[in-house]
Formats: structure tokens, C-alpha cells, sequence
């Protein structure tokens, strides 16, 4: 079944917003200063285009200790990619959801696009791990 919702995800949607990841990531390179959220755009884009099957979780989540996290440079960090880059991915990931929600069959590709709206607004601190 996650192979299925994949294959409709990419085919009818992902791929846009995947590719605007990508752009994203790439636009970090070209200034340099932001290369360290460009991996996270690449890692993120990639998710995008196949999300079915996989999660995004704090890094603290996984290790169950509250010391690990993004600490101050990570929270300062988010605001800066809040402001430049990430309210506009989330606004192209709403938009694709209330798109999705206007058909019944689209409802679970809706929901994904809310969780990928909420990842674009605070990347940092966040990984990708498969749901089993």
C-alpha cells in the first residue's frame, strides 16, 4: 500500500514540492553561509518526493534524552530559515493540501502536506526514520 500512495504522491503532486525543496537547497549552496540547511533541504526534498512509509522525528525523540537537541544555535537557526525560506515551503505545502482535501481520495495526500508544512517551518533538529 505505501508503495501504491507513493507512486500516486510523486505522480500527482510530490514531485512539485520535492523539486521546490531541491531549489531551496540549492539556493543555500549559492550563498554559502547556508550550506548546513542545505543538507536538510536535500534530505527533506528527497522525503517529499516518497513520504509514504517514512516519518519525521526529533532527534531527541530518538535517544529518549531531553540533553540532545538543537540548543540555542539550532533554535536561532530556525528562525532565520523561518523567515526566509520556510513560510514559504509551508505555504506551497497548505496549498497543495487544501487542494488535496477537495476530493476524498486526496485526503491522505492533504494530511501528508500538513506534516511537510510543519517540518518547513523548523527543519533543524528534525531526521527522517522509516515507520515499521
Amino acid at each position: 500500500m505505501r508503495t501504491i500512495g507513493n507512486i500516486l504522491w510523486f505522480l500527482f503532486g510530490g514531485v512539485f514540492m520535492g523539486l521546490a525543496w531541491w531549489l531551496a537547497g540549492v539556493l543555500c549552496i549559492l550563498t554559502i553561509i547556508c550550506i548546513p540547511w542545505a543538507k536538510s533541504c536535500f534530505v527533506i526534498g528527497t522525503f517529499t518526493f516518497f513520504p509514504f512509509g517514512k516519518d519525521a522525528v526529533k532527534r531527541n525523540e530518538l535517544t529518549f534524552k531531553d540533553d540532545i537537541g538543537t540548543g540555542a544555535l539550532g533554535m536561532i537557526g530556525n528562525v532565520v530559515w523561518f523567515i526566509f525560506a520556510g513560510i514559504w515551503l509551508a505555504i506551497g505545502h497548505l496549498t497543495a493540501a487544501v487542494a488535496c482535501f477537495c476530493t476524498i481520495i486526496g485526503i491522505p495526500f492533504g494530511i501528508q502536506h500538513i506534516k511537510l508544512a510543519l517540518i518547513s517551518l523548523a527543519p533543524i533538529g528534525q531526521t527522517i526514520v522509516k515507520k515499521y
